[in-house]
């Protein structure tokens, strides 16, 4: 369970941070209310994975699948084109993650 709350985590804060734009500033109600709604229910499912998920490695897969699918929602939802560095940077991250991942001993089985 502690890698679907995980996952869940991350896909409300994919919500929340997808509407942020949206917001114009918070300015609009809509899409202020589902950024609310969406870090909130991100950071209670998160807790939830923190039960049995070393902060640190919880955070570093949160960070970075959150930063490349914001990415690609930016791309297309809002038509923001990243350049080769960004996308680098971003398959470094993912590297790391991986390597975390496949190599750490500080991931709990």
């Amino acid at each position: 369970m502690k890698w679907l709350y995980l996952a869940l985590a991350i896909c409300f804060e994919l919500l929340g941070t997808s509407a942020l734009k949206s917001t114009i500033g918070f300015t609009k109600l809509g899409p202020s209310l589902l950024t609310i709604l969406g870090y909130a229910v991100a950071f209670y499912f998160l807790s939830l994975s923190l039960k049995e998920i070393p902060i640190g490695i919880a955070y570093a897969i949160w960070s970075a699948v959150g930063i490349v699918l914001v990415a690609i929602i930016g791309y297309f939802v809002y038509g923001q084109v990243l350049d080769k560095p960004a996308i680098f940077g971003m398959g470094l991250i993912i590297s790391g993650v991986v390597i975390m991942n496949t190599m750490s001993e500080s991931i709990v089985p």
